[in-house]
């Protein structure tokens, strides 16, 4: 199955996804920078829904020391705001994010990018500061990427972004 097929599908088996993932390029940690806008790929994982249901927008890279991993849209969707992994998910936070602005926004970098092997293959991964999760990345195309974030004791779960040409604006 390609990426394409696999998009209009809207849901593939986990073991399909990783087969999609293998074939893809990996990329290196310049292909990273910029923003991103982030969409799920369902595959029956647990948080399917999760990012979606909660505002997410998706993930900046301005280097390798200094990542955004989880930018929101404000409650009025006209921009964005970098989340500290730390502070959610919480079930004290429940629905969209945007709400809880203030208890968590942070203005601080909360991840980095390293090249790390995983699956046999050497590719840029995101690698949160104060969770023990990493996010893989392959090259669909020059401005998309499909993400696997990894996680002790649970399934790949995966996710899409896609690079924005101007960027979103930031309040």
């Amino acid at each position: 199955m390609t990426f394409d097929e696999a998009v209009k599908a809207g849901r593939i088996h986990v073991e399909e996804a990783l087969a999609l993932f293998d074939r893809l390029s990996a990329v290196d940690l310049e292909f990273m920078r910029g923003t991103w806008q982030g969409r799920e790929f369902q595959t029956g994982h647990p948080l399917d829904g999760l990012l979606a249901s909660t505002g997410w927008y998706g993930k900046q890279f301005i280097d390798a020391e200094s990542v955004h991993p989880l930018l929101f849209y404000t409650e009025d969707r006209g921009a964005v705001f970098p989340v500290d992994p730390r502070k959610w998910p919480s079930p004290e936070l429940p629905g969209p994010v945007a709400p809880h602005r203030a208890a968590v926004e942070t203005g601080q970098f909360k991840a980095r990018l390293r090249m790390t092997e995983y699956r046999g293959r050497l590719s840029a991964t995101m690698v949160y500061d104060d969770r023990p999760i990493h996010d893989v990345f392959r090259k669909v195309d020059p401005d998309t990427l499909l993400g696997l974030m990894d996680a002790r004791d649970m399934a790949p779960y995966f996710f899409v972004l896609r690079r924005e040409q101007k960027g979103p604006r930031t309040p």
